[in-house]
């Protein structure tokens, strides 16, 4: 029996479709996204997020690719991480950078990748704090992995798993950090509530993502391309907002909120980078 995809045939996708500076991520409030179509959208996600892992010493060599390291982080945070690091990189800002970890905190990055804001949050938790990067790509925990090994850091540990039932402890967590990658998720609602569950009492996280000022096309909610661009499943801002506070969170602040592509004169032009931070009510 044939399953017909919503999709169609997924063909591969360019790595130039990965998130990245202006291409980057977000989950549309009208779009009606079967459990059918989440399995073929995480099938497309891994496997554009593989090959970027598997592209990454090739990616960091190239100087003309403009990688989300080099648009975010500042030159002291990029000379921190090893080139397959950066080279793997994919966002739309920089939560690390304003998150003020603490020294013995416990931070969680949802979608760590080649586990760049791990190795930075590393530093700022210092050896008695812990790291804890979620991953649902093998290949990408494989590079993490071996980029920890490279810079000999004994505070971070790399977990596969979904940022929709994320493999950690209730109220264990002092702050979570996620850059375009809740984005990727049609099940938006069920991500904020698992954060909330594995924030401490008193807890918070700072995430980056792709929302929009309007609801997209439909064409574009149905276009695999765009979903692994961190596109396809952009929410719109106020209803995003809404959802965060629906889940319980308090003190919720617009840290920076900036037009991904402002060039644009068609529907591309109300997509936005998003950057946020809540607290879970102690």
């Amino acid at each position: 029996m044939t399953t017909n995809k919503p999709f169609g045939t997924l063909t591969p996708i360019s790595e130039e479709a990965a998130c990245c500076g202006d291409d980057c991520c977000g989950d549309s409030g009208s779009s009606e996204i079967t459990h059918e179509q989440l399995e073929t959208i995480t099938a497309a996600v891994q496997y554009q997020y593989g090959s970027l892992a598997s592209n990454a010493a090739e990616r960091a060599a190239d100087s003309t690719r403009v990688k989300a390291t080099d648009k975010f982080y500042s030159e002291d945070q990029r000379d921190a991480l090893p080139d397959e690091a950066a080279g793997a990189s994919a966002g739309c800002g920089n939560p690390v950078g304003i998150a003020d970890a603490q020294l013995g905190e416990t931070v969680l990055d949802l979608g760590s990748g080649g586990g760049i804001d791990c190795f930075l949050a590393a530093k700022e938790v210092g050896p008695d704090g812990y790291v804890i990067g979620i991953d649902m790509t093998p290949r990408m925990l494989e590079l993490a992995q071996k980029n920890a090994e490279k810079l000999g850091t004994e505070n971070v540990v790399f977990k596969l798993g979904h940022i929709e039932s994320i493999p950690q402890a209730d109220n264990t967590v002092d702050l979570v950090i996620s850059n375009c990658v809740i984005a990727l998720s049609e099940q938006k609602g069920r991500v904020f509530s698992e954060i909330y569950r594995i924030l401490k009492p008193g807890g918070r996280f700072v995430i980056s993502d792709m929302v929009t000022s309007e609801a997209l096309p439909a064409v574009v909610q149905k276009s695999a391309t765009e979903w692994v661009a961190c596109v396809g499943g952009a929410a719109v801002m106020s209803e995003y907002l809404k959802l965060v506070e629906s889940t319980g969170f308090s003190t919720i602040e617009v840290v920076k909120e900036e037009r991904s592509r402002p060039e644009a004169i068609d529907w591309q032009q109300n997509l936005i980078n998003l950057t946020l931070r809540a607290s879970k009510p102690s």
